[in-house]
C-alpha cells in the first residue's frame, strides 16, 4: 500500500508540474554560487522573484547560527516533513524538528552556501535545491566540515513563507 500511495504522490506531483506555465518555470530558474546559467524569461506578476526565494535559506541558515532550535522550528509549517542530515528519523512534528536542531546545533555549526537552483513554482509554492556546508565547531578549538545536498519546498501561507519539506543528506565522495 505505501508503494502505490508513493506512486500517486508522484503522479500528483508530476500532474502539477506540467501544469505549470512554461514562462513560470523558466523565469523561475536561476542558479548562485557557481557560474551555471540558465533560460530567464520574465518572471509572471505576482510570483516571487528568485532574491526572495534565495532570502528564504539565508534566514533559516541565520535561525542555525543563534544555536536556538525554537527559532529555527519556527521556521517550519506545523505539517512540515523534515529529512535531516544527521538523523536517520524523519520529523513530522514541531517536536520532532526541535528535538533534531537540539542535537544538531550543540555541535556548533554555521553554514555555506555551495550552490542554488530556485524554482518558483507559483505565488504560493517554490523549491530551492542545492548543495550547503556545515562547519562544525568543536569545543578543542578544531572544527570539522560535511557538505550535503538540501531541498527546501516553501509555501506562502497567510502572506507568510513556510518550510513544508526539508531534505537534507550527505553529499556522497567522488568516485
Amino acid at each position: 500500500m505505501k508503494k502505490l500511495s508513493i506512486i500517486a504522490a508522484g503522479a500528483a506531483l508530476s500532474a502539477v508540474a506540467l501544469a505549470v506555465p512554461a514562462a513560470v518555470s523558466t523565469a523561475a530558474t536561476a542558479t548562485h554560487g557557481d557560474s551555471a546559467r540558465q533560460p530567464v524569461a520574465t518572471r509572471i506578476a505576482g510570483t516571487p522573484s528568485n532574491a526572495e526565494i534565495t532570502a528564504l535559506f539565508d534566514r533559516w541558515n541565520a535561525a542555525v547560527e543563534t544555536g536556538d532550535a525554537e527559532k529555527v522550528a519556527d521556521l517550519y509549517a506545523p505539517d512540515a516533513v523534515l529529512l535531516p542530515t544527521l538523523s536517520p528519523q524523519i520529523r513530522t512534528t514541531r517536536e520532532g524538528i526541535v528535538d533534531y536542531f537540539e542535537h544538531f546545533l550543540a555541535r556548533h555549526p554555521s553554514g555555506e552556501e555551495i550552490r542554488s537552483v530556485v524554482k518558483v513554482l507559483d505565488a504560493h509554492s517554490a523549491i530551492d535545491t542545492g548543495l550547503y556546508r556545515f562547519t562544525f565547531h568543536n569545543a578543542d578549538g578544531t572544527t570539522d566540515s560535511v557538505d550535503a545536498r538540501y531541498t527546501f519546498v516553501y509555501e506562502k501561507r497567510d502572506g507568510q513563507w513556510w518550510i513544508i519539506n526539508h531534505h537534507s543528506s550527505l553529499l556522497p565522495v567522488a568516485s
